[in-house]
C-alpha cells in the first residue's frame, strides 16, 4: 500500500463529494471553459486563449480534509504558473499575493498566490484521459496535490488577485477554513492539532458520499427527462 499523509486512509473509488449544502448544486455551463479575472486589476475573461498554453498531464493524489485518499489520478491540463504568467501578470499594476476561487455552483476557497504556483498545481478539465464529468468539476477545476481537496475547487470560473488577504464568506464553518490547508502539515482546521480533526471530520464521510449520490442521480433524471 502506497505510503500516506498523516491520518489519510486510502480510498478504492473517487467519489463526488463537498460540503452538505452544495450537495445539490451544480454548474451550468459544462462545455466551455470561461474564467473571469478580476480582484485589484481590470476585470477580463479567459476562454479559449487557455488553448496557447502548453498542455501538461500529471499523476497525483487527492487528499480530502475528512481523512480519504484517491491515488494515482492522471488529470491533464495547464500549469497554473504558465496561466498566471501569460495572462495575469501582464496586467498587474501592483505586486499580488493572495487570490480567491470561485465556482459555478458558489462555492468559494482562497491560497496564497505563491502556493498557486508550485509546478503540480493545474487548471484540469480532463481527468484519465476523458473531458471532466459532472462529479469531479466540469467544464475546469483546480488540482492542487498538496492541498485538501477544499482547496481544489470544481468549476471554477472566476479568480480574483489582491495585494493582501481578503475577509470574504467561503460556506465552510470559520475553523475548518485554514488559510493554506497542507497536506503534509495537516493543517485540518484553522486553529487546533489537525490529529484531533480527524475523527470529528469522518463522522460524516459515508451520509455525505450518500447525499451526493443520491443528488447526482436526481439531477440526471431531471437532465434526462
Amino acid at each position: 500500500m502506497k505510503n500516506l499523509p498523516p491520518g489519510q486512509k486510502e480510498s478504492e473509488v473517487f467519489p463526488r463529494f463537498g460540503l452538505p449544502q452544495y450537495a445539490n448544486r451544480f454548474p451550468k455551463e459544462v462545455e466551455k471553459i470561461e474564467i473571469r479575472i478580476g480582484g485589484e486589476l481590470e476585470e477580463f475573461i479567459i476562454s479559449n486563449e487557455l488553448n496557447t498554453l502548453k498542455r501538461v498531464d500529471q499523476t497525483s493524489d487527492f487528499h480530502c480534509v475528512t481523512t480519504w485518499s484517491k491515488t494515482g489520478l492522471n488529470w491533464s491540463g495547464y500549469r497554473f504558473r504558465d496561466f498566471y504568467t501569460e495572462f495575469v501578470l501582464p496586467r498587474l499594476q501592483n505586486e499580488m499575493r493572495y487570490v480567491i476561487l470561485k465556482s459555478q455552483d458558489g462555492y468559494k476557497t482562497s491560497l496564497p498566490l505563491e502556493d498557486l504556483l508550485h509546478e503540480n498545481v493545474l487548471l484540469a478539465d480532463r481527468l484519465d484521459g476523458l473531458p471532466l464529468n459532472i462529479e469531479h468539476g466540469a467544464p475546469m477545476r483546480l488540482v492542487a496535490p498538496d492541498h485538501y481537496g477544499y482547496k481544489n475547487p470544481k468549476y471554477i470560473n472566476c479568480m480574483e488577485f489582491y495585494a493582501d488577504e481578503q475577509v470574504f464568506k467561503t460556506g465552510l464553518y470559520d475553523f475548518i477554513d485554514h488559510p493554506r490547508a497542507r497536506v503534509v502539515y495537516e493543517e485540518r482546521a484553522k486553529k487546533g492539532p489537525g490529529f484531533f480533526f480527524r475523527y470529528l471530520y469522518r463522522i460524516g464521510v459515508k451520509g455525505t458520499i450518500k447525499d451526493y449520490e443520491k443528488a447526482l442521480a436526481e439531477y440526471r433524471a431531471a437532465k434526462n427527462s
